[in-house]
């Protein structure tokens, strides 16, 4: 026997409210979230906040005094990077739940999210980019079966 119709309506509007609920946590706990990474040489400390932004960035033990401007360049910008990418990864896995459908019943049915859109050269290099959703991989697997 089929719900009655607005049974089935109060149970997707309690859904959505978790929902929203739900994402706006994660939006409030990632608004003062930040990484701090170091380069590789152990030169320069960069922190960056959950929008990609440079919050700061600390020169190490004087260490950046004897070097190039293009070799503490490059140390800067492979710290920053790497923040970016942590970050970027910390904001996927915080709303990977909200990509998903919901259980069996549910109304909701999951949002497909282009991660490189939205973090553009943040991924790039980065594990995270191969983090696709199962959606995104089906469609590839149907893509090239139709060629």
């Amino acid at each position: 026997m089929t719900e009655p119709l607005q049974e089935r309506i109060a149970q997707a509007m309690a859904e959505l409210q978790a929902t929203q609920a739900a994402v706006a946590r994660a939006e409030a706990d990632l608004r003062q979230a930040s990484a701090t990474v170091r380069s590789s040489d152990r030169v320069v400390e960069a922190t960056v906040g959950a929008q990609g932004e440079l919050t700061g960035l600390k020169f190490l033990d004087n260490k950046h005094q004897n070097m190039t401007g293009p070799q503490l360049a490059s140390s800067i910008l492979e710290a920053v990077q790497q923040g970016r990418a942590q970050m970027a990864r910390r904001v996927m896995d915080t709303f990977e739940p909200f990509t998903q459908p919901g259980p069996e019943g549910s109304a909701r049915r999951g949002i497909d999210l282009d991660w490189n859109r939205i973090f553009g050269s943040a991924l790039d290099g980065d594990q995270a980019r191969s983090r696709r959703s199962g959606r995104d991989r089906l469609r590839d697997e149907i893509d090239e079966d139709s060629q």
